[in-house]
C-alpha cells in the first residue's frame, strides 16, 4: 500500500517544525553561513521590487478605469440629424 493511497492530502500540507529544522540546516550546509545574510538580502529585494511592479500595475489600471469613466461622461450626446419626408 503506497502513501497516497493512504492520506493524499499529506503531499499538500505546510512542514512541521522537524521538518523546517532539516531545511535550514540544509540552507546553511549549502551556503555557509556567509552566504545567508546576503541570500535573505537578495530574496528581499526582490520580494519588494515585485511588490513594487504590482502597485504600479495596479494604479495604472485604476487610472485607466477611472479616465475610461471621465471620458465617457464628458463627451457631449449627439446631435439629431432631421429627416426630409422623400416626396
Amino acid at each position: 500500500m503506497s502513501l497516497l493511497s493512504i492520506q493524499p492530502q499529506l503531499l499538500l500540507s505546510m512542514p512541521s517544525g522537524g521538518e523546517w529544522l532539516w531545511v535550514i540546516l540544509a540552507i546553511i550546509i549549502l551556503f555557509g553561513g556567509k552566504k545567508i545574510p546576503e541570500l535573505a538580502k537578495g530574496v528581499g529585494k526582490g520580494i519588494r521590487e515585485f511588490n513594487e511592479a504590482k502597485d504600479g500595475i495596479k494604479k495604472e489600471i485604476e487610472s485607466n478605469v477611472n479616465a475610461g469613466t471621465n471620458a465617457t461622461t464628458a463627451v457631449p450626446p449627439a446631435k439629431e440629424v432631421e429627416k426630409t419626408p422623400n416626396a
